[in-house]
């Protein structure tokens, strides 16, 4: 027990000599003092301080030939400290603020991937995922050879495929709505018909293809009588791409149905 209260008592007294050095900095007028205590907070992985204090004295230090390095240091402090907003926004400034120097790989790369973890779920809005896109191809134009564009590369198919999930629960949602308030089909359709275009490589490409089959062919039995025959003539037609394109598809007995249904009404127009 009295081992326990006097390392009780010795981590207080560490953890009040901490604060009151940590005062001791931000009372400080000295430019030059507090840039250094912020890198050793810094080193100390101690984030939170280091970005206090070097968000205090980049404003002072601004142009001086302490800048570069405050930023790459508080870029890192910010991204240490788990907040990708912050951290991108300072990679981004000092890639931009110093081409030339030696961070600029570093920064256009951690800028990017700052956007790469703030993208949100398929779901919601993929402004960011368009961003971190946009900021990963143009560090791989940039440097292409990097040890990192390989990578870079791979995040970019990955956001990719986080867009074509939005987009096919777009196409989902107007199929489930049907002919609620319009023909939400034809809707489905051409959300679909669009990720094909826009993305022929996705690993999503048989879901999005049965889904524009199954489209068309709710479309076409919710039809008028005068569209039905070209309606169900596009289904027969959607039928056969997609045969040809997945043989072995998991969806083929529901399009077998669709197809013979289709058939089936066609021969009154023969």
């Amino acid at each position: 027990m009295r081992n326990r209260t006097l390392y009780i008592v010795l981590t207080l007294t560490l953890l009040l000599a901490g604060c009151g050095e940590y005062n001791k900095v931000l009372k400080s007028t000295d430019a030059g003092y507090k840039y250094n205590k912020a890198k050793e907070y810094y080193l100390a992985e101690d984030y939170n301080k280091a970005v206090t204090i070097f968000s205090e004295i980049y404003p002072v230090i601004r142009g001086s030939e302490k800048s570069e390095e405050a930023l790459y240091l508080m870029a890192n402090a910010y991204y240490g400290q788990g907040d990708n907003l912050m951290a991108g926004h300072y990679f981004n400034t000092l890639a931009k603020t110093f081409p030339n120097g030696p961070y600029v790989q570093e920064a256009y790369y951690m800028a990017a991937y700052c956007l790469y973890l703030d993208s949100p779920k398929p779901r919601l809005d993929q402004t960011p995922t368009k961003q971190a896109i946009e900021a990963f191809e143009l560090y791989v134009n940039l440097f292409p050879k990097s040890e990192n564009a390989e990578k870079a590369l791979d995040y970019i198919d990955e956001l990719r495929e986080k867009l074509v999930q939005k987009d096919f629960l777009n196409a989902k949602l107007y199929y489930d709505l049907g002919n609620y308030l319009g023909n939400n089909y034809k809707s489905a359709v051409i959300t679909a018909e669009n990720i094909l275009k826009e993305y022929p490589d996705t690993k999503y490409r048989e879901d999005v293809a049965f889904l524009i089959l199954k489209a068309k062919y709710a479309q076409a039995v919710n039809s008028v009588e005068k569209k039905l025959e070209d309606r169900y003539r596009s289904t027969v037609d959607e039928y056969y791409s997609f045969v040809n394109d997945f043989p072995e598809s998991t969806h083929l007995k529901e399009a077998e149905k669709m197809f013979e249904e289709s058939e089936k009404v066609l021969k009154r127009f023969n």
